[in-house]
């Protein structure tokens, strides 16, 4: 096992990190070395199977990242935007993978991420399931083949405990639909309309948000014209997915050349 890349898990409280742990201890091809977790969590200092309810595994919660991520190989992050820029640049000293899942980054955010991956390897995506990443290249193919009088509208759900919106995933598929038209999301997208908002504008991307339960993600690329609709749908039932994804990019990116990358490389498609 000493031999197999060190994977960090930041985050390891969130659901995701929880997931993560539980299949890092059962794969064969990474070892759990370190799990991170934000200053004065109750985890700091516990084992981090105890903590999650269960047995030991010889791995303590800690608030050092850079601590941690010196034993690494791989650091898979699902946490916070400012987290996720500070573990960019730690992940790089420590010419580590850094595997970003974290949503609801901004420009300024995104900038210190991509001076990071001058460094290391970085693997961002806004969804790490291979069936969301075929239904993101699915929907760039059906905006490149309809003109502008079919609308878009990404219409995404998902549990009541989510803070940001759209999703990542959400954004991900107005991305790609843009790209498939040839134009720039920025400038195409409407979200959370309110009011009187008057006629839709021809061109645009509008996104609208349903939060509510325990749902794991269920996203909608809609394409509407006069007189018929397409539908491209993914429903996620098991965060599993997602984590699995995660560890198949920490895997992918070892011996990778610095640079951002995302599932599409990963996966291939």
């Amino acid at each position: 096992m000493a031999d197999l890349p060190g994977l960090v898990v930041a985050g390891a409280s969130g659901r995701m990190g929880q997931t993560l742990i539980r299949l890092a201890e059962g794969s064969q091809k990474l070892r759990l070395v370190a799990c991170v977790e934000r200053a004065g969590h109750p985890w700091i200092g516990r084992d981090v199977g105890e903590a999650m309810g269960g047995a030991q595994v010889g791995v303590t919660v800690t608030d050092d990242p850079l601590e941690a991520f010196a034993k690494a190989q791989a650091v898979v992050d699902f946490t916070a935007p400012a987290a996720t820029v500070e573990f960019a640049a730690l992940a790089a000293q420590a010419r580590a993978v850094h595997v970003i899942g974290t949503t609801g980054l901004e420009p300024a955010h995104l900038a210190k991420i991509a001076a990071a991956a001058r460094h290391a390897v970085i693997v961002r995506a806004g969804n790490m399931s291979l069936g969301v990443n075929l239904l993101v290249r699915l929907a760039q193919t059906v905006a490149a083949a309809l003109d502008a009088d079919w609308d878009i509208e990404v219409v995404e759900a998902h549990h009541r405990a989510k803070v940001d919106a759209p999703s990542g995933t959400a954004l991900m598929l107005g991305a790609a639909a843009a790209a498939g038209r040839g134009v720039s999301l920025d400038e195409t997208k409407v979200s959370g309309r309110d009011g009187i908002t008057g006629a839709r504008e021809r061109g645009t991307i509008g996104f609208s948000a349903i939060r509510g339960g325990d749902v794991v993600g269920e996203h909608d690329v809609i394409f509407a014209g006069d007189g018929e609709r397409i539908v491209l749908r993914h429903l996620a039932t098991d965060r599993a997915i997602f984590a699995r994804g995660a560890l198949r990019a920490a895997l992918w990116g070892q011996g990778q050349k610095p640079g951002e990358y995302d599932m599409m490389d990963v996966l291939g498609i």
